[in-house]
């Protein structure tokens, strides 16, 4: 049993059940023990390993493509180059680099990270240097806003419902027989959702709420989003899953020593997204936007120069037996602003795409 297992099953000893997205947030947020205010997971020594880290051509892409939105809107100065939950700094650093090309964004954009772990702030800092770190979305300052959100909402404290005989009932987190932690249902709860028994549907109010502040900063203040992450449009099923040591893990096993994510819905943040003022794009898919970027041309160019590994992270960044289809796109933008590079407008309602 890990520390917090311990911590965890005293206090449902003391006060009931608790939500999956309570243990979520315990497991990776925990001041002492938690997840991310204890290690750095990224890379071959941790428990995954992102876009960014496979190669510098993603953030590249993802920077140029910010650029270009800079560059759509007239360029506004001063402003914000912001990254929600940036792990090491690995994407932010080829970002800061790649916007070079574009004349006097590098002095026009503060670099403003959202970060809640302690430890990961200092890596950050000693990657980067001096940067704007923040708690929350909300504190960002009121400019122009450029933000890249890669890998962020999959993390965020997610809530399962299943459909029984008697109506939709909470996943809880509770103990078993043997006094381990262990899945449970709570009380029917009035959940405005269609379902056939079994059926399992997840929540994640904190996704909803970080895009609908995102799209109201931009819809008040100008600039643009990118959100690239694992998941789909209007899901179903139980997505919840854990990592350690570059494998599956049972999620209840080792609180606090594995990496614990959801697949991402997207129908609800594009709805967010339209409901706070601003433009959503249509769902896309990882490989077929860093395409549209010029990802193929971008790598064969650093092949000829001697990259070696170019060509091998273009097909794990695009190929659909890779991240290219599991891994989907969305944008946001302010309304009469150009498309951010690479996406086009939801026109339809975001409920009904």
């Amino acid at each position: 049993m890990t520390p917090l297992a311990g911590i965890i099953a005293a206090r449902i000893r003391a006060t009931g059940p608790i939500t999956l997205a309570d243990y979520m947030q315990i497991c990776l947020l925990d001041s002492r023990h938690g997840y991310y205010a204890t290690r750095d997971p990224f890379g071959a020594a941790g428990d995954f390993t992102t876009a960014p880290e496979i190669h510098q051509l993603y953030g590249e892409l993802c920077g140029l493509a910010l650029a270009q939105a800079w560059m759509d809107q007239g360029r506004p100065a001063p402003c914000l180059l912001a990254e929600p939950g940036p792990g090491r700094g690995t994407l932010m650093a080829d970002m800061r680099r790649a916007i070079r090309v574009a004349p006097g964004m590098t002095e026009a954009a503060e670099i403003a990270l959202i970060e809640a772990s302690p430890h990961l702030r200092q890596v950050q800092r000693d990657r980067l240097g001096p940067v704007l770190h923040l708690d929350r979305i909300e504190d960002l300052p009121p400019k122009p806003l450029f933000l890249m959100a890669n890998e962020f909402l999959d993390a965020l404290p997610i809530r399962q419902f299943q459909m029984t005989a008697d109506g939709w009932r909470e996943r809880m987190v509770g103990l078993g027989g043997d006094g381990a932690l262990a899945m449970g249902l709570g009380p029917v709860v009035d959940l405005p959702r269609t379902g056939q028994p079994g059926d399992i549907v997840e929540d994640c109010p904190a996704a909803v709420a970080a895009t609908e502040a995102i799209a109201r900063h931009i819809a008040r203040h100008g600039g643009a989003a990118i959100l690239v992450d694992y998941g789909g449009w209007d899901g179903r099923g139980d997505t919840f899953q854990a990592l350690r040591g570059h494998a599956p893990d049972d999620p209840l096993a080792h609180p606090g020593e594995a990496d614990l994510t959801a697949h991402v819905d997207f129908a609800p943040l594009a709805a967010a997204a339209i409901r706070a003022g601003a433009v959503a794009s249509r769902m896309g898919r990882q490989g077929d936007w860093l395409l549209t970027l010029g990802a193929e041309a971008r790598a064969r160019r650093l092949a000829q120069a001697g990259d070696a590994g170019a060509m091998v992270a273009l097909r794990r960044l695009t190929h659909a037996d890779e991240m290219g289809h599991l891994f989907k796109t969305l944008a946001i933008w302010p309304k009469g602003a150009p498309p951010v590079p690479g996406f086009e407008a939801l026109t339809r309602h975001a409920d009904d795409a």
